[in-house]
């Protein structure tokens, strides 16, 4: 009797890429990739605004932005970014030769592109297991190995493969961070508006989160220091301390405006 043989199609994994990637595929050891140059910004990141920052990276990223919370689903999860600009697709932390600028913290979301962790969805249902891929433009046949001819990492992928993994760590750390202050009810609604002197169009950026000063100041000594023991109240006070940067962005529009052509001094008041 002749064996029977199955005919049905292979299941497809479903991978969606993460904020501001396009089109990901499972990084492969037979892959070349075009790695960016030094702080050579890809052009996704040269518009990008806000970009996400991590647990670890928190307090040195609030020295140079603005830090808030966005929630994508009605305030019931959140995640803290960091603001590069005022008004949509404006990085104001890129400079003319395409660089993040030298002065300013590169948050480790673009210090890891084009690569990324992800899960997959197969038959609708998300693995537990998280893949490293790759942007699929970033695949060229003119890039570099990562893997030698033996299969072995290259030594630059091994480092590239430690800040995905620390990342992604990191981004678990993130999340629950995020479930206390939320659990807390800790996050309040606000805009920041500024109203130029020159009578042009007023600046606004909605949509965001900060931690409530009042509530938090309302919280019982023990819930306090339980916050401090686990670095969570530390990173609240950079966050809201972070939040007078929005006047440093003011002063890179300016810096901007002024020396792409602008004859008056961009005298924006923070309302």
């Amino acid at each position: 009797m002749a064996e029977s043989r199955s005919t049905k199609a292979p299941t497809p994994m479903q991978i969606n890429p993460p904020y501001g990637f396009q089109e990901i595929v499972p990084l492969e050891k037979k892959h070349k990739v075009a790695l960016p140059k030094s702080r050579t910004l890809p052009t996704v990141f040269r518009t990008m605004n806000p970009i996400p920052v991590s647990f670890v990276e928190f307090v040195t990223a609030s020295r140079d932005y603005p830090v808030v919370f966005i929630s994508g689903d009605g305030a019931k999860t959140f995640m803290p970014m960091a603001v590069l600009g005022l008004a949509q697709q404006q990085n104001l932390f890129v400079l003319g030769d395409n660089t993040w600028d030298r002065r300013t913290y590169l948050p480790a979301y673009v210090r890891r592109y084009p690569f990324c962790m992800t899960r997959v969805s197969v038959d609708g249902q998300e693995r537990p297991e998280r893949v490293a891929c790759v942007e699929k433009n970033a695949l060229s046949d003119k890039g570099e190995a990562l893997f030698n001819s033996k299969g072995d990492a290259t030594p630059e992928w091994e480092s590239l493969q430690k800040l995905l993994f620390e990342y992604e760590a990191d981004l678990a750390r993130t999340d629950e961070f995020c479930k206390v202050l939320a659990l807390l009810n800790l996050f309040e609604p606000f805009a920041m508006q500024a109203t130029p002197a020159d009578g042009g169009e007023p600046l606004a950026l909605t949509g965001m989160f900060r931690v409530s000063e009042q509530k938090l100041a309302e919280l019982d000594p023990a819930r306090l220091k339980e916050m401090t023991a686990n670095g969570i109240l530390a990173r609240v006070y950079a966050h809201l301390m972070s939040l007078d940067n929005f006047r440093r962005l003011l002063d890179r529009r300016a810096a901007y405006a002024k020396k792409s052509g602008g004859d008056k001094p961009d005298k924006s008041k923070l309302n």
